[in-house]
Formats: structure tokens, sequence, C-alpha cells
């Protein structure tokens, strides 16, 4: 014979998810977005200025999920010029620009206080 038995109910398993599920509000993806985009312009090389200055964010609301996309403008001649800086490119004389890795160091102080400050909301 197999029995089971359990006490209790899921308050704190509910509490804690409309907890989480109030976080969820615009307003807290718009605030992080704007300390993403500083973030990147700050650590852009910056030889005009112009791909520094040209981050935004957009945030996408799909079902259940959010998400914050963080993007450049700066294109010249269809070739996102932060990709080129981040990732390298050749040159039209057959050589080679190294890239600079400058959006991952960027980014995840950003992506560590978002998880921090989400988690602290929820556990509090």
């Amino acid at each position: 014979m197999l029995r089971i038995q359990a006490e209790g109910d899921f308050t704190k398993t509910i509490d804690f998810l409309e907890r989480a599920k109030r976080l969820v509000g615009m307003s807290v993806f718009d605030k992080y977005g704007k300390i993403g985009v500083e973030a990147l312009r700050s650590a852009t090389p910056k030889d005009t200025g112009e791909t520094a200055n040209s981050w935004y964010y957009e945030i996408n609301r799909e079902g259940n999920k959010v998400t914050i996309d963080w993007l450049n403008r700066n294109v010249n001649d269809g070739v996102n010029i932060a990709v080129i800086i981040q990732y390298g490119h050749g040159t039209g004389t057959g050589g080679y620009v190294r890239g600079i890795d400058y959006i991952n160091p960027a980014m995840k102080p950003v992506f560590d206080k978002i998880a921090d400050d989400l988690w602290r909301e929820v556990t509090r």
C-alpha cells in the first residue's frame, strides 16, 4: 500500500508569484532600458561619437514574455557600425580590423543589477 499525505497550502508561493507579476510593469523595463543605453553609450569606443550616441532600446511584450532589445541605429552602407566595432571587419584593401569586446563588459553589470533588483523585490 502507498499512502501520500500533504498539509498546508500554497499561500507563500502565490504571494511570491503575485509580487513578481506586479514587477512586470513597463516602467520597470523602461528603467533598465535606459540604464543599458547609458552603459553602452559610455563603453562604445569613440571616434566621432556617432555610434555611442546611436544606442536606443525597445521593449517587446509577446504573451507572458517581455524582452528589452538594445539597438544601435548607426548604419553605414547597410553595415551596423556597433557590430563591426564589437566583432571586427575586413577592409576593402584585404586587411582586417580586430573587434573590441565592449558590449559584453558594459552589459554584464546591467544584467546583474536587473537580476539582483528583481530577486530582492520578489523575495521581500
